[in-house]
């Protein structure tokens, strides 16, 4: 019974001694509250810009769902593009050295580039809008995306690729049937980490180049110092983006059950 309890909970020990620590010591008086506010303020604020129970986060209040929708529309629109884009052009740098040779240099040279620094560009060919933060986050999204596969591709075990080709499979079917499913680890694996970019990268675009969204909350309610707001917004961030890597990985296991099966007889053998 206690290592059922246990396993039930071992998660939420350091959420819990975090959230904890931080309320002792927001009300021990060693910074302001203003600065730092506790926890249970930031939940006030929070559930206030979630419900609009009393007013108190003002213009915020009541609208956080209309956030939240803005941010993941800007989100799943420019990580659904480099997820396509990505995908389709490590396959073929995997599996062409032609193209490998044309296009692999320049992405070379533009994948060291922060897609921060695209936003004064972004601004001025897609102006104030959503266009901006979708660029921005299928630039931050497309360059894991596109790596990961193209691993994914190079690995593929070329006794498959033999055993495909003697057995008649042309190129198209060899890639279809063959590489793409070998390499679905890897690009699960990618889609993994630009998830978290395409996030990070939405706020960013959204406190520069948007006028709505968690990221123009968070550095909206900064200017008027409402900091729990700001730690809300910040806490919004981190549980959109645990859920949508939760969400990546639960496809994952749907998808990948054979590695899962393989797995678990190689270790039977």
């Amino acid at each position: 019974m206690a290592r059922r309890l246990y396993r039930r909970i071992d998660r939420a020990i350091v959420p819990v001694l975090v959230l904890v620590g931080w309320e002792l010591f927001s009300r021990s008086g060693i910074l302001p509250p203003a600065l730092l506010p506790a926890p249970s303020q930031v939940i006030v604020a929070w559930i206030d810009w979630i419900f609009a129970v009393d007013g108190n986060t003002q213009n915020y209040s009541g609208k956080w769902l209309s956030d939240v929708a803005a941010s993941a529309g800007r989100v799943f629109a420019g990580f659904g593009i480099a997820t396509a884009l990505g995908v389709l052009l490590g396959m073929s740098i995997g599996w062409s050295r032609v193209v490998e040779k044309l296009i692999e240099p320049t992405l070379q040279v533009l994948r060291p580039v922060p897609p921060v620094s695209w936003i004064p560009l972004a601004i001025i060919w897609f102006g104030i809008a959503d266009k901006p933060a979708i660029f921005l986050v299928f630039l931050g999204s497309f360059f894991p995306i596109l790596l990961s596969t193209i691993h994914g591709v190079k690995t593929v075990d070329r006794n498959l690729l033999r055993a495909g080709a003697m057995a008649g499979g042309k190129p198209g079917m060899l890639l279809r049937h063959i590489v793409f499913p070998a390499a679905l680890p890897s690009i699960f694996s990618g889609l993994r980490i630009a998830i978290g970019s395409a996030w990070m990268l939405t706020v960013t675009a959204e406190m520069v180049a948007v006028k709505s969204g968690v990221g123009y909350v968070l550095w909206d309610s900064y200017y008027f110092l409402r900091y729990d707001i700001v730690i809300a917004s910040m806490a919004t961030i981190g549980l959109l983006g645990f859920l949508s890597d939760f969400a990546i990985k639960a496809i994952s296991a749907r998808v990948l059950r054979w590695q899962r099966g393989s797995t678990l007889q190689a270790k039977e053998s």
